[in-house]
């Protein structure tokens, strides 16, 4: 059998195992508040975020189209390279999730394919639009969760001021169903196709895609929706109660405002082609509906831990995509 069409099926396998621990890992963005405030039970929160993930994920291919053309020249991609990013992404995504940290599987993604390809044929074939586009999403979708959420909750709290708390407490709690919703839809649409475009990266270093050839095929867009679900079905309890406890006691009315809040910011993103942190986005928009509250109504110090992953992924992802690249061109010539 070709040993590169053998290499080719060991990628895309790789490929939907990070789609499945990219599923698992960043479940909690979909399901933590309506955990949190009870309106679910986790059973029924999983498997709802689950069916929605799917859904969301089979909806278009522009984030899939950045990921896979515009972070690393196409031309210079070898299935080492793509291996290499995978396995660097995968490991990173253990580690926060081991310590219930609620880190980005995007970025941990993206700037693992930085470090490799840079390990591969140095800065001259790094995307560097993409990148910046990357970039650009790093700095501002968390900052428009923050903002955005909290300015949804200053509102909220405005609307229903004279409103009996049991009455608030019951209308979000059923809104918040529909909330969640949009979430886990957002959250499949945006996130799955970042595997959808690295598996179809390495689809077009065996074909020799190029141009306007370069299309994500119908079975990849599947094969990725599925594998993202499944892991979503499996649950990620640990970063669950990261998101949906230590940082701020939620309340309907607060995950609504959360949840609404992020799920526009990262759909807007996905139909842009920018591939956004959910995480970033969803945890940046708790903090800031609990920003309105006493100051101790957020675990700042849980906080500043969550940002610190996020800036520390960075880092640690080029370093790890770039020696595991050197590796794997060393193991495989």
């Amino acid at each position: 059998m070709d040993t590169a069409f053998v290499i080719l099926v060991a990628v895309i396998v790789l490929g939907l195992l990070f789609d499945y621990v990219n599923g698992f890992h960043d479940t909690a963005n979909a399901i933590a508040t309506v955990v949190a405030t009870r309106v679910l039970s986790p059973i029924q929160a999983v498997l709802m975020a689950a069916i929605l993930n799917f859904v969301g994920a089979m909806t278009g291919t522009a984030v899939a189209t950045t990921v896979g053309k515009g972070i690393v020249d196409p031309g210079a991609v070898t299935q080492q390279l793509v291996i290499s990013a995978l396995l660097a992404a995968i490991v990173w995504d253990l580690v926060t999730w081991y310590y219930s940290v609620p880190s980005s599987s995007s970025h941990a993604l993206v700037f693992s394919l930085v470090g490799a390809g840079w390990s591969k044929g140095g800065l001259a074939v790094l995307g560097w639009d993409g990148i910046n586009k990357v970039l650009i999403g790093l700095v501002t979708s968390p900052t428009f969760g923050f903002a955005g959420a909290f300015i949804a909750m200053v509102v909220l709290l405005n609307l229903f001021s004279h409103t009996h708390p049991a009455f608030v407490s019951r209308f979000f709690g059923k809104a918040q169903l529909v909330s969640s919703a949009y979430m886990a839809y957002s959250h499949g649409g945006n996130d799955a196709q970042k595997t959808m475009g690295v598996m179809t990266m390495s689809l077009a270093a065996y074909y020799g895609w190029s141009g306007d050839n370069w299309e994500v095929p119908l079975w990849v867009i599947i094969a990725a929706a599925t594998a993202m679900a499944l892991g979503t079905a499996s649950g990620g309890w640990r970063i669950i109660k990261t998101m949906g406890h230590r940082i701020v006691e939620l309340k309907p009315i607060h995950g609504f405002a959360a949840e609404t809040t992020a799920a526009t910011i990262i759909e807007v993103s996905s139909r842009f082609g920018i591939p956004v942190s959910t995480t970033h986005v969803i945890s940046a928009a708790i903090m800031g509906v609990g920003a309105i509250g006493p100051r101790r109504s957020v675990h700042w110090g849980v906080a500043s831990n969550i940002v610190m992953a996020w800036v520390l992924t960075i880092p640690a992802c080029i370093g790890m995509g770039y020696v595991f690249s050197l590796a794997m061109h060393w193991l495989i010539p």
